[in-house]
């Protein structure tokens, strides 16, 4: 049998499903160790046996309680695409915890195959599950799997083939799981009003489970096309359930969940053997996590943590830079000897020296640096850590009104604020949502730090990796801060918990690292080679018009442009056209400040030299505050606009502008008493 087919990739964030994706389809997909990595579902294909077989990954979920936007994506595609098979990715050190899904599908009436992943660890631990046993409980194949080492890929990518060949999928009469008795009949009840408008092969009981636990979204699947039908439903759903609290004494959601949790203990004591010499200690994660995430220590050793990799940036990044940065001067010379030596135009020698090597080459010296930075935050993630680091600031974030599960979004901010805009779509609330998007991109993404390199290692030679560190504190700082005031004045509600788990600590995989490091890096590189080339390329065509004035004086177009903000500028310390234009134009990308910088004065080598006369070390100080809070890049900006709307998108805008002109003009005001 040949044909196409689609088979949706479902499970718990960190069960290794993503490494599952990877291993069938050969896709390089980013693995992460924290919810909310895979927020939109993802495809790949294999082909086996004259077999196209398309798998899409879901959003990584705990359950298919519609609560959050990922869990909505995933039940709004398993209800109208109707994959053809799902596989169930399940943590087999973790076994109980990610059954629950496995019981919502089952009920959901999906064809199911069971992937027993991180089978490794569960044993390990001492855990040796019967896949048999548990397929024979089941009803459905099950397949011990090591994703991220291949076992069990070949065999999960046969059984696959078996299942979708067999076109026929019957599951037990009886359900896997039942609830107490009062639910059951009310359930009953539920399904004979519903049953007649079925229109799609839907399961009638995991319908009527999820209308009693409150999802009345669910009844558009039905063919309702009377309004008042479904009120009549949602009236019987409402008393049906007020009636079962008041006779049980219990939420229902509350009853549910125990009779699932109760099966789930039953099948598991069933199918889990545990090896009579394993030891009764406490594994080598929940040791280092005793410190990690200690109460009282947990933050300090975060900040020490930042502090390390900052002061490598700098001392293993600074001196490739300089090799790079001395590369690029040497050519700039060899370029313009050789182009004299020709009798080429001015102009022409302008172009690609002032403009393109200055320009772009003033942004290429800090790869280095940004490089350094993704292995070390690569590095961290693989092993395990960044996920506590989210853990450790939920005490803060909650302390201060925010929701916790806002720190993920945010640490992503520290790569790039885009793709961490978007993963606030695991957060449950709207107000949440809208909240962590308006404070996120006062994180210092990577596209500033060529900002921060290149004024630090001018003004603060000695304490370079200091005063970058102190940029990320302060951008975490100054959200809190933010962050605290909009929740109490636009958002004030109640703040949703972090509720996530804590991957085990393992040695890096320096292939996965290796492959994001690239990944981020050639982003960079291919920004540097179409954004920032072509922003530099109109700096200094600006800065030549009108013909015959001086390049980049005040009589050039650059410089009536900057002229008009200069005035704005004066009270935070640099009010000279120049910093303004670079402000203008890192608008379109942070990393346009430098190469603007680096067009205007020519190149990167006499950039270092120039900007010693324009600024001192409070006013550069100054202008990295105000690079890292004023409006975000304009792809950031656009994000912000698809995710929250037109008018968060503008107040974003307005309010970092603002807030960045402020406090940059309060550390420069205040600190003049002091330098």
């Amino acid at each position: 049998m040949s044909g196409r087919f689609t088979v949706a990739l479902a499970g718990n964030p960190n069960s290794g499903k993503t490494s599952v994706f990877n291993a069938l389809t050969g896709s390089n997909q980013r693995v992460g160790n924290w919810p909310g990595v895979t927020v939109e579902k993802k495809e790949g294909k294999f082909y086996k046996d004259g077999m196209e077989i398309k798998i899409v990954d879901l959003p990584g979920i705990y359950s298919l309680t519609a609560d959050s936007i990922d869990q909505k994506i995933a039940v709004d595609f398993l209800i109208h695409e109707r994959p053809d098979l799902v596989i169930c990715v399940i943590d087999s050190s973790n076994f109980e915890r990610n059954m629950y899904l496995l019981t919502q599908l089952i009920e959901m009436g999906q064809k199911l195959v069971v992937a027993l992943n991180m089978s490794d660890i569960a044993e390990k631990d001492g855990i040796l599950i019967d896949e048999k046993k548990l397929s024979m409980i089941l009803n459905c194949p099950v397949v011990k799997t090591v994703a991220v080492k291949k076992i069990g890929i070949e065999e999960l990518k046969a059984i696959l083939v078996d299942e979708l060949r067999n076109s026929s999928y019957r599951r037990k009469s009886e359900p896997l799981v039942t609830y107490p008795n009062a639910i059951e009949t009310s359930l009953t009840k539920i399904m004979e009003k519903i049953k007649t408008y079925q229109t799609k092969e839907i399961n009638l009981r995991w319908l009527s489970i999820n209308l009693f636990l409150g999802d009345m979204s669910l009844l558009k699947i039905l063919n309702l096309k009377d309004e008042g039908i479904r009120k009549e439903i949602e009236k019987i759903v409402l008393q049906e359930t007020i009636d079962l609290q008041k006779s049980l004494g219990e939420d229902i959601d509350i009853l549910i969940a125990n009779s699932k949790y109760s099966k789930i203990r039953e099948i598991y004591n069933s199918v889990a053997l545990r090896k009579s010499d394993t030891k009764a200690s406490v594994s080598l994660t929940a040791k280092l996590d005793r410190l990690i995430i200690n109460k009282y220590l947990g933050i300090p050793i975060f900040l020490v943590i930042m502090y390390i990799i900052f002061t490598l940036v700098f001392s293993v990044g600074g001196f490739l830079a300089d090799f790079i940065d001395s590369g690029m001067t040497n050519f700039g010379e060899f370029l313009t000897r050789n182009l004299e030596s020709i009798n080429t135009s001015p102009t022409v020698i302008s172009f690609l020296v002032d403009g393109v090597i200055g320009g772009v080459g003033s942004v290429l010296v800090f790869l280095p640096n940004i490089v350094i930075l993704y292995l070390l935050i690569g590095l961290l993630e693989d092993i395990g850590y960044m996920a506590r680091a989210a853990f450790v600031m939920d005490r803060i974030m909650q302390f201060l009104g925010l929701p916790g599960k806002s720190f993920i979004p945010l640490l992503l901010g520290f790569g790039c604020n885009v793709p961490a805009i978007m993963a606030t779509r695991t957060l449950d609330s709207e107000k949440d949502r809208i909240l962590t998007i308006l404070i996120t991109p006062l994180m210092s993404c990577s596209a500033r730090l060529p900002i921060y390199v290149l004024f630090a290692s001018v003004f603060f030679q000695k304490h370079q990796a200091l005063v970058v560190f102190s940029m990320y504190v302060i951008g975490i700082v100054v959200a809190i801060a933010v962050g605290k005031f909009f929740s109490a004045t636009f958002f004030n509600s109640t703040v949703s918990p972090l509720i996530m788990e804590l991957p085990i600590y393992r040695l890096p995989r320096l292939g996965y690292v290796l492959l994001r490091v690239w990944q981020r890096s050639s982003m960079f590189l291919k920004k540097a080679g179409t954004i920032i080339f072509s922003v530099v390329v109109l700096v200094w065509l600006l800065s030549s018009l009108p013909f015959g004035v001086e390049y980049a004086s005040e009589k050039s177009v650059i410089g009536y442009i900057g002229k008009l903000v200069e005035p704005i500028l004066k009270l935070p310390g640099f009010g000279f056209w120049q910093a303004g234009v670079a402000l203008v134009f890192g608008f379109l990308a942070k990393e346009v400040v430098v190469g603007t910088l680096g067009t205007l004065f020519g190149g990167e080598d006499a950039l270092r030299t120039v900007l010693a006369g324009y600024f001192t070390p409070l006013s550069a100080y100054s202008f990295m505050l105000f690079s890292l809070i004023y409006v975000p890049c304009a792809a950031t900006v656009a994000i912000i606009r698809q995710e929250a709307g037109k008018k968060w998108a503008w107040f974003t805008v307005f309010y970092t502008t603002f807030l960045a002109w402020l406090i940059s003009t309060l550390v420069y005001q205040i600190g003049k008493f002091f330098a």
